[in-house]
């Protein structure tokens, strides 16, 4: 049974919360402001975490930067009634992986939280990944569409690597950036709207329509194989 901490300070949103994620069959702990929120989730060590950001106490930003700082990994889902693209950003940068905001359906956010549990399921370093019609072959640094293979530039096939061990997180440009060009290399956020656009050329079905990197408005990117 996996088990999901909610750190929510609504009581009535706690309960429905807690209610719907017990129904669907996970263990489900529970805080109402951040310093106990923050305590259960170093002791619990919860496989996903859905946190509201304005909490008593401590704030869901302080909670996500110290649990990414003490280098735990589940996934988390911040819960936001701010819809303003810094808070969002702000939130991704320190280690958030998705975000919905109030008032949301109980069933997206239900969706999400299966699908990020349903994919740390599954070995992150796995050498081959497949995703469409593709295959990527990480120890050989290879992409093929039906046995065809697809040159990608190191850079390509960074991004591509990049996105899919960060499958379903809304990334930011800045976090990219950081990931594949590196924190002392000079580039612009707009060198990733660039690689995304030919990688994009290169894996989609219909560039103009992806179905794998999808954009998130005043963020990033998204990369969801499924």
């Amino acid at each position: 049974m996996e088990t999901v901490l909610i750190i929510e300070d609504d009581p009535s949103m706690l309960i429905g919360l807690k209610d719907n994620f017990a129904f669907k069959g996970y263990k489900v702990l529970t805080a109402a402001d951040g310093e106990k929120g923050l305590d259960a989730a170093l002791n619990a060590r919860p496989d996903l975490i859905i946190l509201d950001i304005m909490l008593p106490k401590i704030n869901g930003y302080e909670i996500c930067r110290l649990l990414r700082q003490e280098g735990l990994e589940m996934p988390i889902i911040m819960l936001t009634a701010k819809g303003e693209e810094s808070d969002v950003v702000l939130g991704l940068n320190l280690g958030a992986d998705d975000y919905v905001t109030k008032p949301f359906s109980i069933n997206e956010l239900l969706a999400r939280a299966a699908a990020f549990l349903r994919r740390t399921r599954k070995t992150e370093t796995a050498d081959l990944v497949e995703f469409g019609d593709l295959q990527l072959d990480r120890a050989a640094r290879r992409l093929t569409r039906n046995s065809e293979e697809i040159e990608l530039s190191p850079k390509e096939f960074n991004l591509l690597t990049y996105f899919i061990e960060k499958t379903g997180r809304a990334l930011t440009r800045d976090e990219i950036l950081n990931a594949v060009w590196g924190y002392d290399c000079i580039v612009t956020s707009r060198s990733v709207d660039r690689f995304v656009t030919t990688l994009r050329n290169k894996i989609e079905p219909d560039p103009a329509n992806p179905v794998f990197i999808h954009t998130v408005r005043q963020v990033g990117y998204r990369f969801d194989p499924d």
